[in-house]
């Protein structure tokens, strides 16, 4: 007999919107680098046995790397371009999991972040694909809502 009720299916992965600042900058087709990772101090003492402890060190959290097709938007090159003239604006954003009805699900949010790396197209001749902008956005705090 078939067994009613709701299912907890995983969300997809090609789903997701980028904010920055509460506006939505630009459609990406890729996000990767929500990492968070903390490090290990060992630590040991002479009257213990041969074990080390092992406590939580230092914070870390990941770049986010952003990649989207290149258009005429100069928004992101803009904000990388502060940065480069020692002008850097920090600021906050989301990358936002939407379900299947396009409604957001899941939320990362970010904070204090700026452009570290941008990197333009790759051109070759041969090939018939988008050209592809990446960015990389160092962050000093990533949380999960």
């Amino acid at each position: 007999m078939a067994q009613t009720g709701s299912r907890n299916d995983p969300f997809g992965n090609f789903n997701f919107l980028v904010t920055i600042d509460g506006v939505t900058v630009a459609g990406f087709s890729e996000c990767s680098g929500l990492t968070t990772e903390t490090n290990i101090v060992e630590y040991r003492t002479g009257d213990e046995d041969i074990t080390v402890r092992k406590l939580p060190g230092l914070k870390k959290f990941n770049n986010i790397s952003l990649k989207r097709g290149f258009t005429n938007s100069k928004d992101l090159w803009e904000w990388r371009k502060k940065v480069l003239d020692g002008k850097t604006e920090r600021q906050s954003g989301s990358i936002v999991l939407l379900n299947e009805a396009r409604q957001p699900s899941i939320r990362w949010n970010f904070r204090e972040g700026w452009p570290s790396k941008w990197e333009g197209p790759t051109f070759n001749a041969k090939n018939n694909e988008v050209a592809i902008e990446t960015m990389e956005i160092a962050h000093e705090g990533l949380e999960l809502e």
